[in-house]
This record gives structure tokens, C-alpha cells and sequence, in this order.
């Protein structure tokens, strides 16, 4: 009978963080915005970092009446080979971030259809389902690019057509990339109620081969203090 795992959840380093992003996430990159970075350890061995940030739109809570300063978004779960359900981690690390940052109040997460997600990992945490939008990229030197990363490289400049085949690509082009689901974890019983009426029932999994060279997310379902979300 297998045992059941200790986990353990704190600050990790920037270095941890970049590491698991690179290895163990299928995007193979790290977020290019400041973001608060929890460490998982597992039986003693650390198996990678969940991160948070204000994400690239800074009106992502007004849909739902917040301030910039009162939600986050989970921008990674980057994990290797474990036990422990990945619900499980994301819910620990909800409860550490809450104590860190009590000022906010709803996290959102994104589940990407075009690399197969459809967010089982936020309906076995009981996440709110609110659905979902396409999500557009720029194909830029024959190569699709997602608009943070222009953004990244050349400011306000990389997300525009215009500017771009001026001075990157003269055939550059806007093209729908995918559909992302959107899911959102209220912190207290006053916003879960509030945002209750947006619930709609979760999407199911797309049928799909499960093959060997899948991500470890897929096969299974120390710094000082860490800079506040809360802070401006």
C-alpha cells in the first residue's frame, strides 16, 4: 500500500523557478512579468514551482469589480514525476499565496486547448468555469510568436502590425492561435458568491493519444520573503 507523500510548500529561488519553467512545462519559457514563486517539495525532493502573477492585461479584474491589487493570475504548475495530485499542490499553494498577500481575492487560470488542456486540474480543485475565448499570435519571420513575447522584445511596438512589417518583417501577420478556458478561484465566501452566476459546466477532455513524450502535468493528474502581490 503506497504511503501518502509529505509535501511541503515555500519560497522558491529564482534560479529553482527558471529551472522547472525550462524542464518541466510544455512551454519550455518563463513569465517575463514579476511574479511570486512557490517551490514544491516532495518527500524531501523538490518537483518544481507554481507561479503567480499580474499577467500581461492589467484589466483582467474588471469583469468582476477588482483592482488590479485584488487578483492574480496562476501563470505556471511546473512539475516533474510525482504523487501527489496536482490539485492537491495548486490548492496548498493557494492557501500559502492567501497568507502572503491578503489582500487579494480571486486567482484566474487559463487552460490552453491548442496543447490539449481543457482544466482538469482546476475542476478537481472546484475552480469556477466561466469559458473561454480564442486567443490570437503573430506569425513573424515564418514563425508564430504569442504577443508577450514581441511585447518583451520590442515594447509596444511588437504588437503592432504596422510597426512590425516596418521594422521586423514586412510579411507579418495577426492569426487566430487557439482557445484558452477560463477558470477562477475566489479566496473568500463574499466573491465566491459574487461570481457564482458566471458558472457554466466545465468543458471535458478532448479524447487524444497519451504519448511517452507528453509533460509530466500531463501523465499525472530558498529566497527571503517574496515580494507582495498587494504591493502597487
Amino acid at each position: 500500500m503506497n504511503s501518502i507523500p509529505d509535501l511541503r510548500i515555500d519560497w522558491a529561488t529564482a534560479e529553482a523557478a527558471r529551472y522547472a519553467c525550462l524542464n518541466w512545462h510544455y512551454s519550455k519559457c518563463v513569465p517575463v512579468f514579476k511574479a511570486v514563486r512557490i517551490g514544491v517539495w516532495e518527500d524531501g525532493k523538490f518537483i518544481g514551482v507554481v507561479l503567480f502573477g499580474q499577467g500581461a492585461t492589467p484589466e483582467i479584474g474588471s469583469p468582476y469589480g477588482l483592482k488590479q491589487t485584488e487578483i492574480c493570475e496562476l501563470t505556471r504548475v511546473a512539475l516533474t514525476k510525482h504523487t501527489a495530485p496536482v490539485s492537491k499542490i495548486i490548492a496548498l499553494a493557494l492557501r500559502f499565496l492567501k497568507k502572503q498577500s491578503p489582500g487579494l481575492k480571486m486567482v484566474v487560470s487559463f487552460a490552453d486547448a491548442g496543447q490539449g488542456h481543457h482544466g482538469g486540474i482546476y475542476q478537481a480543485g472546484g475552480w469556477v468555469y466561466v469559458g473561454g475565448a480564442e486567443t490570437h499570435g503573430y506569425r513573424v519571420n515564418g514563425v508564430v510568436v504569442h504577443p508577450k513575447t514581441l511585447h518583451s522584445r520590442y515594447g509596444k511596438g511588437g504588437q503592432s502590425i504596422p510597426w512590425l512589417r516596418a521594422n521586423v518583417d514586412p510579411n507579418a501577420e495577426r492569426i487566430v492561435a487557439g482557445f484558452k478556458h477560463r477558470y477562477l478561484m475566489p479566496l473568500h465566501n463574499e466573491m465566491r458568491a459574487k461570481i457564482e452566476s458566471l458558472r457554466k459546466p466545465y468543458p471535458k477532455r478532448v479524447k487524444q493519444a497519451m504519448t511517452g513524450d507528453q509533460p509530466e502535468q500531463r501523465r499525472r493528474d530558498t529566497d527571503p520573503p517574496a515580494p507582495s502581490l498587494n504591493e502597487g
